[in-house]
């Protein structure tokens, strides 16, 4: 078995000399907080992973391994499993916020509403958090030459 893909390059799970390459530790956090995000996504709607296997296709093994951080899942499959959550893909995908569930929860809710009461729904979020026109009054515009230094500031 050769340790290169059809491209030529390394494969992601093997070095040229055969041993397992160290995953990342920015890459195990993040296949970490998606092994979250789809156990949370599923526990949510009220399916089991049986459930969840059966509905996606994906075996139940593999959505052991991917919520439990150590399934790396193409974006195929992950849009396999979003579609039998009912969710968009992105819905799975971590952001690095803590709030992800509750964004999930309130994201649901919104999207069942009518047009005309998420107008209603928009309307009332900007007027309880202040929201006016997405707080243009604090922006401040920098303008000059180019090399002028208006990144540095």
């Amino acid at each position: 078995m050769s340790n290169l893909s059809q491209n030529g390059l390394p494969r992601g799970d093997e070095v040229l000399n055969g041993t397992p390459a160290p995953i990342a530790r920015q890459d195990s956090d993040y296949l970490r907080l998606l092994g979250e995000s789809v156990r949370s996504a599923r526990t949510h709607k009220g399916m089991t992973r049986k459930m969840l296997a059966a509905n996606s296709g994906v075996s139940e093994r593999f959505l052991a391994q991917l919520e439990n951080g150590t399934g790396n899942a193409s974006i195929l499959v992950l849009r396999q499993i979003s579609e039998a959550l009912g969710l968009p893909v992105e819905a799975l995908l971590p952001d690095g916020n803590a709030r992800s569930s509750e964004l999930l929860a309130a994201t649901e809710l919104l999207r069942g509403l009518s047009n005309s009461e998420l107008a209603r729904a928009h309307e009332s979020l900007r007027a309880q958090f202040q929201l006016v026109g997405g707080q243009r009054e604090h922006r401040i515009a920098l303008i000059g030459l180019r090399g002028a230094g208006k990144s540095t500031v």
